[in-house]
């Protein structure tokens, strides 16, 4: 026999909530096979309310918009880059025209790590794992044809992300588009890459600095654009888990925090734009409750640590990438399985914006095919799934709200350790994050050794001989995208164009006003922006910084 439904009490909560959402999208609060917020079937006790509360109200477990993606879907923001700029160029329209809503750029390793395409460290790996930037010219051939007011732009660029802003916005002025109305986001979080990918170029002290140097100038000159993206993705794809991707990124956006209030920024004209970003790994309703733990916690430390009560400050807007760490080479049709159920879980977990990863990249750089395959599996749980029609529809489920509370209750130990060192910066600094993830990583590692942690076509389920191509073609399986050794040296080739044709003495006085700026502790990104429009490469603005502040050694501690 089915139990009667009690008659909740009025709640001027929920009345509240309602008003926001029928003042943004009208009578379609109602409509739908499914409402738009599905109430507890019980009168519903005063913890658990302060605990999830209602969309678009602090804690924002539920979300951190009244109607969620009734009301605007996430950005479908495939990343891409490789080969070049012309090729990327050609992916990113190819993108967009198949209804990508915003860029995300991939940059190769010589880019990220401060190396012209010509320097000899970049040999073997120019245009690898994402486009060469070495100059203006490779920037504007990159976004030829793309209107920049038009489509928001998100670079994935840590260690050069005070030269690569700047190529951008000149790119963007070039075009007519004035930086005031320049939108996007750049990762720009060099902590992370201490302890999970190894992408630093010099000393943690000295980073800090830069990056928070791009922060005061986008804070002063670029309202519309993002200047942080607080990565949690590179460590949980080295192994951390749920908990730990939470905790570890949201105390390096602490130390962010407190090193722009140092610098004298104010925190509620900081915090709207602060974003972050997190991997959505396979274990579906974990990762579900992950990120409204995420949520939840961010907005309680906002209010905790810094005094800061406004809701707008205290929201977590994040971006999404499937979990790379979950394809495997091995019957990789199945990652079309996996990264659907990834992508099902940030949608369920209210991401803001969204890439998923193609089948073939446990091979090599997606092809065409595999990339359209990831655009339409995104557009299929936007358009056809229905999970865009009701706010949290997992919130409420026993398993789901246990979960949130646990990974929050996790997150919270995991940040008073860090409190007690100093600090993000200082357990860095002593490799607690990175030996903390790479326990997590050697017993997952030995589970799936042992047959005890199941890895669908990898060490159960196999085939040695698999008949199955998602691609018809030569040969069997998934033909990956290649980058020959003639395309690393056609990038040679222009580079060392652009440096013959370009006015030296311009460039030499650049890059020395850039050298005294730097040494004098004032914001610097005005000097690279003047220092590349004359045509200085990334590689002397980083050069500049290197003879400043030396670099980084490899340390067992990172």
């Amino acid at each position: 026999m089915t139990r009667p439904r009690r008659a909740l009490r009025p709640d001027p909560r929920r009345a509240r909530w309602e008003r926001d959402a029928r003042a943004a999208i009208g009578d379609r609060v109602d409509g739908g096979r499914i409402p738009l917020l599905l109430p507890p079937t019980d009168d519903p006790d005063e913890a658990f309310l302060a605990q999830v509360g209602f969309p678009g109200e602090a804690p924002f477990t539920r979300g951190i918009q009244p109607t969620m993606y009734r009301g605007r879907l996430w950005t479908v923001r495939q990343y891409s880059g490789f080969g070049s700029a012309e090729a990327t160029n050609r992916r990113f329209r190819f993108l967009l025209h198949g209804g990508q809503t915003g860029l995300s750029v991939a940059f190769d390793l010589p880019t990220q790590n401060g190396y012209d395409s010509d320097h000899p460290r970049a040999a073997g790996e120019v245009g690898r794992c994402g486009v060469p930037i070495a100059c203006l010219g490779d920037m504007r051939t990159l976004f030829r044809g793309i209107g920049l007011d038009a489509a928001t732009v998100s670079m994935t660029i840590n260690a050069t992300a005070p030269i690569l802003v700047p190529l951008l916005v000149a790119v963007a002025e070039e075009g007519g588009v004035p930086r005031s109305r320049l939108g996007g986001t750049v990762q720009n979080d060099i902590l992370k890459e201490y302890v999970a990918r190894g992408t630093y170029i010099y000393p943690p002290s000295a980073s800090m600095r830069l990056a928070v140097d791009l922060i005061e100038f986008s804070t002063r000159e670029m309202p519309l654009w993002n200047y942080i993206s607080v990565s949690g993705y590179h460590m949980r794809e080295a192994g951390a888990t749920a908990a730990q991707e939470v905790a570890f990124t949201l105390a390096n956006a602490v130390a962010y925090v407190r090193a722009v209030r140092a610098r004298g920024l104010d925190l509620e004209s900081f915090l709207p734009r602060l974003s972050f970003f997190f991997s959505s790994d396979i274990h579906f309703l974990e990762e579900i409750a992950k990120f409204r733990a995420a949520r939840r916690l961010w907005a309680r430390l906002v209010q905790e640590t810094f005094g800061v009560t406004s809701g707008r400050s205290r929201q977590l807007r994040f971006h999404t990438q499937t979990a790379g760490s979950s394809l495997t080479a091995q019957q990789p049709e199945l990652n079309v399985v996996r990264t659907t159920l990834e992508a099902l879980a940030a949608t369920l977990g209210g991401t803001q914006s969204l890439h998923t990863n193609a089948l073939d990249e446990a091979l090599g750089l997606p092809t065409e095919p595999a990339a359209r395959l990831a655009l339409r599996t995104q557009q299929a749980l936007a358009e056809e799934s229905g999970v865009a029609s009701t706010v949290d529809p997992a919130g409420g489920a026993y398993a789901i709200e246990e979960a949130t509370d646990r990974i929050e209750s996790e997150a919270r130990e995991y940040l008073a350790r860090v409190e007690a060192m100093g600090g993000a910066v200082v357990a860095i600094e002593r490799g607690f994050f990175a030996g903390e993830i790479a326990r997590e990583a050697y017993r997952v590692a030995r589970a799936r050794e042992r047959g005890e942690e199941t890895v669908v076509g990898v060490n159960r389920y196999r085939e040695d001989n698999p008949s199955f191509s998602l691609f018809p073609g030569p040969g069997r399986g998934v033909a990956a995208e290649r980058i020959s050794p003639d395309d690393e040296a056609a990038q040679v080739r222009r580079v060392a164009r652009w440096r013959r044709e370009r006015d030296p003495a311009r460039g030499r006085d650049a890059l020395d006003r850039l050298r005294r700026t730097t040494e004098s502790g004032a914001n610097v990104v005005p000097d690279v922006l003047a220092a590349v429009v004359v045509g200085c490469t990334l590689g002397e603005v980083a050069d500049v910084w290197r003879s400043v502040f030396g670099e980084q050694p490899p340390s067992h501690a990172f």
